[in-house]
């Protein structure tokens, strides 16, 4: 399996998770070269 191919899930779930943010951030923890885990911390804005 290339890495383009390993990364096509990761990118697919990035994309979904920015859909719904509007504020915030996403990190990728990577282990041995490969992406194991994808946090996202999302932040309310009050007026």
């Amino acid at each position: 399996m290339g890495n383009s191919e390993q990364l096509d899930p990761v990118i697919s779930q990035i994309k979904e998770m920015l859909k719904s943010m509007h504020f915030g951030s996403i990190t990728l923890v990577v282990q041995n070269g490969k992406v194991i885990q994808l946090e996202k911390n999302e932040k309310v804005r009050l007026k």
